[in-house]
């Protein structure tokens, strides 16, 4: 099977009800599964990613949820692998201090532009960052911005379900790239 999309969930991964979850079930998706969930150290999880992006291709698309957008952004300055682009959803700010302190080396965040085609899509209500610093992750990585109003944290929580209003950011990605 061709794989299309890469997820890339955030601290604890994404469990059964999160829309990560139920996008994975459908053809061309697969997890980068990490092998720290709870205890994340920033360079172990950007190795994964770039043993999953290597297996999969340059035109892939990877969907990041919370920390793994982070990861994903610090991949992003370390690696000479080419990707499609990225959906970058409720980005952590690892640099607040209420930020659970497990996740190691997630600190200070990166803040160079991404290499590649990128959406952010932020709460307005998200406990892990403010709307304010949503918009400034997007506007370092050069990645277009969308507010997902009211959902929080964009997770399990926030009931989405299959979230189709984020499974048609990610097939512009996957089908329109060249025209974001």
């Amino acid at each position: 099977m061709e794989i299309n999309v890469l997820t890339a969930p955030g601290l604890y991964g994404s469990g059964p009800q999160h829309w990560q979850s139920v996008w994975e079930k459908m053809p061309g998706y697969k997890r980068i599964e990490q092998q720290n969930w709870n205890e994340p150290v920033m360079s172990d999880w950007v190795h994964t990613i770039e043993t999953a992006v290597a297996e999969a291709g340059p035109d892939v698309v990877i969907v990041a949820h919370s920390l793994g957008c982070i990861a994903l952004a610090q991949w992003a300055q370390q690696t000479k692998l080419k990707i499609r682009g990225a959906l970058l959803v409720a980005p952590a700010d690892t640099e607040k201090q209420t930020f659970p302190k497990a996740a190691s080396g997630f600190a200070p965040i990166p803040l160079a532009p991404l290499p590649f085609k990128s959406i952010v899509v932020s709460s307005t209500n998200d406990e892990f960052a403010s709307p304010q610093r949503a918009i400034d992750f997007a506007n370092a990585w050069g990645s277009r911005f969308v507010n997902a109003g009211n959902k929080g944290h964009i997770n399990a929580d926030s009931n989405l379900g299959e979230w189709s209003a984020g499974q048609s950011l990610v097939d512009e990605l996957v089908r329109n790239w060249h025209t974001l």
